[in-house]
């Protein structure tokens, strides 16, 4: 896959096999570590609670709420010859600092019954069991460690694909990546989670939060862990493997350099270097030439400060996308003090004056962000750098923005971009039809 050859280039983590490691292992390159090895700097306690409540509170409360807990840490994990360990009581090892995208890698030990496992962004979990206790082979011990266990029935990753366990006394090895919703997860160089989304266990209708703390779960048996290292993961490399899965049927829909294969008001964008992009001060759509009915298309989008732009979605060609299409979806710099108090159906990836995206999920202004879109029958999904932002069924009863007639009903029409008069730049276009 096109990540885990960037990944190499980054670090030698193809190479690194944790298993092998000694407790006191140098510092794999590019990484930063959890643990110190000699306390718990950088750690407080949490248990199993919504992020999005206690993320809320006020910074004095949330602080109280921090000291509070290191009484019982300290209760609980102790550290022995560089090793960090707890008895299987209390609450569960929780980092100071949130992340968004990151690889973590770590090392785990733990003992017969235990139950154990790592949230992610405070979400449970990767799952860690004893996979030889029968009395929880019913709810998949027996398939092994690593799986996204709280995932609902069925749904891609609640299971590992192998059983990479070892044997009781014996080091395993982790290594999680996470880009959005997506997480893979190797055990003991084994991949067993291959790039699932990972559910919202607080709240199953809503996304995952863009970032949140590492925890490591204690689940009523002895649990050891050590070399515990962290990357973050920047903008481009997420995009990268976003755009590396699921390719299969997509076409190129730009070939770099021209405006070939586009109509409209071509002369008001660029088309060079890989990039097509309004002019500043200059409006107008440009469709592709083939009509679409059921279509997928990714893109990366970068915004100026205050960018307006946005996607016309099975457009007839005449009149304003938002109405006379299916929908406009938009493109706009949710940041910008000028849009604080825009209807919510205005937003970043909204079906506009229709359904409300999610918002803050966008990168910071000037960097690249990655989208897809799918479109199918009377139903629209949106997922922005990695996270479902948007999933709506434009049929359903829907309380319309203004005294406007829209055609959310049209089956078929072109997909273009909307200019606004600011320079929003598009590249990496492709599309397939369903």
């Amino acid at each position: 896959m096109i990540w885990r050859i960037f990944i190499k280039k980054q670090c030698v983590l193809i190479g690194c096999s944790l298993s092998l490691v000694a407790a006191t292992t140098a510092l794999p390159e590019h990484f930063t570590p959890l643990f110190n090895g000699k306390d718990l700097e950088g750690w407080w306690g949490l248990n199993t609670e919504n992020p999005a409540k206690w993320m809320a509170l006020p910074p004095e409360k949330l602080n109280a709420k921090k000291r509070a807990s290191l009484k019982d840490i300290h209760a609980h994990w102790y550290i022995k010859e560089g090793v960090l360990a707890n008895d299987g009581q209390g609450l569960y090892l929780t980092t100071e600092k949130n992340y968004s995208d990151f690889e973590l890698m770590l090392e785990y030990k733990t003992v017969a019954l235990a139950d154990s496992g790592v949230y992610l962004r405070g979400i449970p979990q990767v799952q860690i069991w004893d996979s030889s206790e029968e009395d929880k082979f019913k709810w998949g011990a027996n398939k092994g460690s690593g799986g996204l266990w709280n995932n609902k029935k069925n749904l891609k990753g609640k299971h590992p694909q192998v059983l990479a366990d070892q044997p009781f006394g014996e080091w395993n090895a982790l290594r999680i990546l996470m880009v959005g919703e997506y997480v893979t997860v190797h055990l003991n160089q084994q991949r067993v989670v291959d790039h699932a989304k990972m559910d919202n266990y607080f709240s199953p209708n809503l996304p995952l939060p863009r970032t949140g703390p590492i925890q490591l779960q204690t689940h009523g048996g002895k649990i050891s862990w050590r070399n515990i290292f962290i990357r973050e993961i920047d903008g481009d490399e997420a995009n990268q493997i976003l755009a590396a899965q699921n390719m299969e049927g997509f076409i190129s829909a730009f070939d770099g350099q021209s405006s070939t294969g586009w109509k409209g008001a071509v002369d008001a964008h660029d088309f060079a270097n890989g990039i097509i992009q309004c002019r500043e001060n200059e409006s107008g759509n440009i469709l592709l030439e083939k009509e679409y009915s059921d279509f997928a298309v990714r893109f990366e989008f970068k915004l100026p400060p205050g960018g307006n732009n946005g996607l016309a979605i099975r457009y007839p060609g005449t009149g304003r996308p938002a109405y006379s299409g299916m929908c406009e979806l938009q493109v706009l710099d949710d940041s910008a003090q000028q849009y604080a108090k825009l209807d919510p159906r205005q937003y970043h990836g909204s079906a506009y004056g229709m359904v409300a995206a999610h918002r803050g999920y966008q990168r910071a202004v000037g960097e690249w962000n990655f989208q897809t879109v799918e479109v199918k029958g009377s139903t629209i999904k949106v997922e922005l750098n990695g996270t479902q932002i948007l999933d709506a069924d434009l049929s359903s009863r829907i309380e319309f923005k203004g005294n406007r007639s829209y055609s959310q009903d049209r089956t078929r029409g072109y997909f273009g971009f909307i200019g606004h008069r600011s320079p929003v730049a598009y590249r990496t276009l492709f599309i397939k039809e369903l």
